[in-house]
């Protein structure tokens, strides 16, 4: 499962199909959100059954989430932000995050899902210094994605590039990494690439149940070993402590002990 729409392609279906589970919709369910059917909440509770722990990933992965653009805004001094399958708006969306810290950053949003595209308008809020925008556009064209973004971007800026639990829905590795490597040299050196993904070898439980998740005829999400999630960095300068699982990656303080690692895995790189 992932955080963000699933992608069905080059080039997906623009019709709106309430009858087949949807991951974004049911990551919605998960988080508490509203924008969900009845198909995904009875998938959302099957999956739950099977593992309860999707619960801990959904939460965590959005905490990651949030970490990764305090320290990007603060540390690194990033005021644009380009996330690319962002999916159904929930709690603490990027540019909330990031307007809350900076007023002035600017955001722009991808995705080419036509219930996403429906709550566009949701998203489409901002602080008065700052941009909130929403691109119709594909993951597998990111050549298309970048000249959309610089429409309200300064793409000569660094810039945030956020994939965050996207890549899983591409099925080739390979292509996965190329999606990556050609978004990131559309944008100059001190942008940075947010990541995270399900991983491999963490929770046999949660593996078990997302090969059934997968076999249900809904978009499958292939979990991957931290190796190849770690694969989407090369040649970027880590910020610590490196990809890890995501409760581990400089976590809030105030809790009791390590934080559990989950099977879900990401981290932060700098472009040089």
């Amino acid at each position: 499962m992932t955080d963000h729409a699933p992608v069905s392609g080059p080039v997906g279906s623009r019709e709106i199909d309430a009858s087949v589970p949807h991951s974004a919709r049911i990551w919605n369910y998960w988080l508490g959100g509203k924008d969900n059917h009845p198909v995904d909440e009875e998938a959302g509770d099957a999956y739950a059954a099977v593992f309860p722990g999707i619960v801990t990933i959904a939460r965590g992965s959005r905490a990651f989430l949030g970490r990764a653009i305090r320290y990007l805004v603060t540390e690194a001094g990033i005021r644009q932000f380009l996330d690319v399958g962002t999916g159904l708006p929930t709690v603490d969306n990027t540019h909330e995050v990031a307007q809350r810290l900076a007023p002035e950053s600017r955001i722009v949003y991808v995705d080419n899902d036509p219930m996403i595209l429906a709550h566009a308008r949701a998203l489409l809020t901002s602080t008065p210094q700052g941009v909130t925008t929403y691109v119709d556009a594909d993951l597998y064209d990111p050549e298309r994605i970048l000249a959309a973004a610089a429409e309200t971007l300064d793409l000569t800026r660094p810039t945030a590039l956020i994939l965050s639990g996207i890549l899983g829905h591409v099925a080739d590795y390979d292509e996965a990494r190329s999606i990556v490597r050609r978004l990131l040299d559309g944008l100059p050196a001190g942008s940075h690439l947010c990541h995270c993904d399900g991983s491999l070898g963490f929770d046999p439980e949660y593996e078990r149940a997302q090969e059934g998740y997968n076999k249900s005829g809904a978009v499958p999400y292939i979990l991957r070993p931290v190796e190849q999630i770690a694969g989407y960095f090369d040649g970027l300068e880590l910020v610590e402590p490196g990809v890890v699982s995501v409760p581990l990656w400089r976590p809030d303080g105030g809790g009791e002990g390590e934080p559990a690692v989950i099977g879900e895995h990401g981290g932060l790189g700098r472009k040089p």
